[in-house]
C-alpha cells in the first residue's frame, strides 16, 4: 500500500514538471517569436509654423527631417525594433490657440519621450551656416552622458564613412539644446548636413541621399546597441 502511495506521489510530480517546463517553454516562445526588441523614439525636428532652417532653393530643413525620420523607421523596424515618431506629418506638437507654440512643441516632444521610456531617442535636424563652404553631418549628445556620447560616436561614424564626408567631424558634447538638457534617457541630436551648402543641399533633396542619411544612422544605432548588449 505504501509502495503504491510512492508511486503515485512521484508520477504526479513527473506531471507537474512536465507541464511546468511546457509552460516555460511556451513562454520563451511567446517572448522570441514576432516580439519588439525594444521600442526607439524618432524625433523630426521642427514641423507646422516652425521651419527649422530654408537652404538653398528654399529646401525647407522640417520636410527633410520628416523624410530621413520616416526612412529610418522602416530600416529600424526591418530590425525587429518598435519605433514611435514625435510627428508623422508637417505639424507641430502645439494647439493652435497656444501662446508660446515653440515651447508646448519642445515639451511635450519631451513628454512623449518620457511616456515611452525607449532604449534611445534620436532626433533629426539640418544645420546653417553663413559660410557655404561649410558642410558635413555633425551629432550631439548631452554633456557628461556616457550612453549618449556612445551612441554619438557610433553613429557620427557611419555617417562619415556611408556619406563620404569630405571633412570627417567627431561627435560634439552640447549642454544647451532644450531636448539634450530636458529629455529622459539617451538622445543624441543628428544633424545629416548643411542646407546652406549647395551640394548638400541638392543631395539632401533627393530620396536616394535621405535614404543613405537614414542607414547611416540606423546602423550607428545598431551598433550601438551591440556594445550595449555585450557590456550587459
Amino acid at each position: 500500500m505504501q509502495k503504491k502511495w510512492l508511486k503515485g506521489i512521484m508520477a504526479l510530480c513527473m506531471l507537474c514538471a512536465v507541464y511546468l517546463l511546457a509552460g516555460e517553454g511556451a513562454l520563451l516562445v511567446g517572448k522570441t517569436a514576432g516580439g519588439s526588441r525594444g521600442s526607439i523614439v524618432i524625433d523630426s525636428g521642427h514641423g507646422g509654423i516652425d521651419p527649422g532652417v530654408v537652404g538653398i532653393g528654399k529646401l525647407e530643413e522640417k520636410d527633410v527631417n520628416l523624410k530621413i525620420a520616416g526612412y529610418l523607421a522602416e530600416y529600424l523596424k526591418k530590425e525587429g525594433y518598435e519605433t514611435v515618431m514625435t510627428r508623422e506629418s508637417d505639424k507641430g506638437l502645439y494647439e493652435e490657440d497656444s501662446r508660446n507654440k515653440k515651447v508646448q512643441d519642445m515639451q511635450n516632444r519631451c513628454a512623449l519621450i518620457k511616456e515611452t521610456k525607449p532604449l534611445l531617442t534620436v532626433s533629426i535636424h539640418q544645420n546653417s551656416y553663413p559660410d557655404q563652404s561649410v558642410c558635413g553631418p555633425q551629432v550631439f549628445y548631452y554633456s557628461g552622458s556616457v550612453k549618449g556620447a556612445q551612441l554619438a560616436k557610433c553613429i557620427q561614424q557611419e555617417l562619415n564613412t556611408q556619406l563620404e564626408a569630405k571633412r570627417p567631424r567627431v561627435e560634439k558634447a552640447n549642454q544647451t539644446y532644450y531636448l539634450l538638457k530636458r529629455s529622459e534617457g539617451i538622445l543624441n541630436i543628428v544633424e545629416t548636413g548643411f542646407l546652406t551648402n549647395p551640394r548638400e543641399a541638392e543631395l539632401l533633396g533627393t530620396k536616394k541621399y535621405q535614404k543613405k542619411c537614414a542607414k547611416a544612422i540606423c546602423d550607428g544605432i545598431l551598433n550601438f546597441l551591440k556594445t550595449v548588449e555585450k557590456e550587459a
